[in-house]
């Protein structure tokens, strides 16, 4: 019997960015949801329980930006482990959930995935 694949949440509001990081972790063997904003985030994180890993940017429209999201995912789904990027700045100091990573953009795919696999080791 296979492994089950794990399942990866994308929140990125550039469509482009979305789905070349979700094709790129989907041939790397994980399930991958999507997400446009933090809001959506929120609900989806809602309806899949099996969540391990959010991967999130932090300037987006909508109610919340990643940061938040990612500071309400540790609050309420403490298993979810968390990727942060931005291209347009770096968090500092206690801006980022405990265990939590960031990578900057522009990443390459390999620099996410070795990001994804530290953080789920």
């Amino acid at each position: 019997m296979g492994r089950v694949a794990e399942k990866v949440l994308v929140v990125e509001d550039e469509p482009l960015i979305r789905f070349a990081l979700a094709d790129d972790l989907a041939d790397a063997g994980f399930h991958v949801l999507e997400a446009a904003n933090a809001d959506e985030a929120v609900v989806v994180l809602g309806l899949h329980d099996d969540i391990r890993l959010l991967v999130t940017d932090i300037d987006m429209p909508g109610s919340m930006d990643g940061l938040r999201l990612s500071a309400m995912v540790r609050d309420r789904w403490p298993p979810v482990r968390i990727i942060v990027t931005s291209g347009k700045r770096i968090p500092v100091g206690t801006a980022l959930p405990t265990g939590s990573r960031f990578v900057a953009k522009p990443y390459t795919t390999r620099g996410v995935l070795d990001a994804v696999r530290t953080v789920l080791a």
